[in-house]
């Protein structure tokens, strides 16, 4: 009964969801920031999604198939005539335009034992939540070029791309797909912002601020040079009126001696 309050809880909060045949969802802003990006999408897993189809005993996966967004994509199938799920790779499909391809999969999400609200705000235990709460496309910078790479292949996404994704719940030892999730809504990559459009500027201010700005630093270097200089010429008018006078001292004194003498 617990377990249900907290998977309530975590619906409430926007991380999950308890529905049958749900699409696959967009993580949460909240757990995942900036996301999209230029390449890669974060999605939430299938939590209680297809618990209703889970038979004891037997193995099950989910698979997350890709594509491009396109006029026919809401049609796609991922499984063949025998209801095997199809293993096209990013390759096959050229990045998902000619079709969807496998990205993933992960163990079936355990919708008895859920991410707790307290495990979220715990700095230490954030990041083995949110592996077990998400899913990020596009994830593997490497796996297209290494021929040895074991696993499937979750290559970068394109910028400003369009996309839709689907989970599969697979039982692994029939090789048979038990149940799918409809095609996700649209999902977009961001796009690469041109040098020439980016606001540098650290205020972001306008035209006229700039051009009002421009002046007054040029009146206040102005004014720091004339008081430096007026500074300058008052010391220096200080110190040649003190030369004078001793040189007027000077010449007093030498010609004060010879009278003396004389007088003697």
């Amino acid at each position: 009964m617990q377990d249900h309050w907290v998977v309530l809880a975590l619906c409430w909060l926007g991380q999950l969801c308890v529905a049958q045949n749900l699409r696959p969802q967009i993580a949460n802003p909240k757990f995942a920031t900036n996301n999209p990006t230029l390449t890669t999408i974060a999605l939430e897993k299938p939590f209680c999604v297809f618990d209703g189809s889970l038979s004891p005993g037997s193995s099950y996966a989910v698979y997350l198939y890709a594509m491009v967004d396109t006029a026919s994509a809401i049609s796609s199938s991922v499984t063949d005539n025998s209801s095997k799920p199809l293993n096209t790779t990013f390759q096959d499909t050229n990045g998902g335009q000619l079709g969807p391809y496998k990205a993933a999969l992960f163990s079936v999400p355990n919708c008895a034992s859920p991410p707790k609200i307290a495990d979220v705000i715990n700095m230490k235990k954030v990041s083995d939540v949110l592996k077990q709460y998400l899913f990020r496309m596009g994830d593997d910078v490497t796996c297209l070029y290494d021929p040895n790479f074991p696993g499937v292949c979750n290559p970068p996404l394109a910028e400003d791309t369009t996309y839709r994704f689907k989970y599969l719940l697979v039982d692994v030892v029939a090789g048979l797909v038990k149940e799918q999730t409809p095609w996700s809504d649209p999902m977009k990559t961001k796009r690469i912002k041109q040098s020439s459009t980016i606001d540098t500027w650290p205020g972001r201010r306008s035209g006229g601020m700039i051009v009002i700005t421009s002046i007054l630093s040029t009146l206040m270097f102005f004014l720091v040079v004339g008081f430096l200089a007026s500074i300058f010429f008052t010391v220096a008018r200080a110190s040649g009126e003190a030369s004078t006078e001793t040189r007027h001292e000077s010449q007093t004194t030498q010609q004060g001696a010879p009278r003396s003498q004389d007088s003697s």
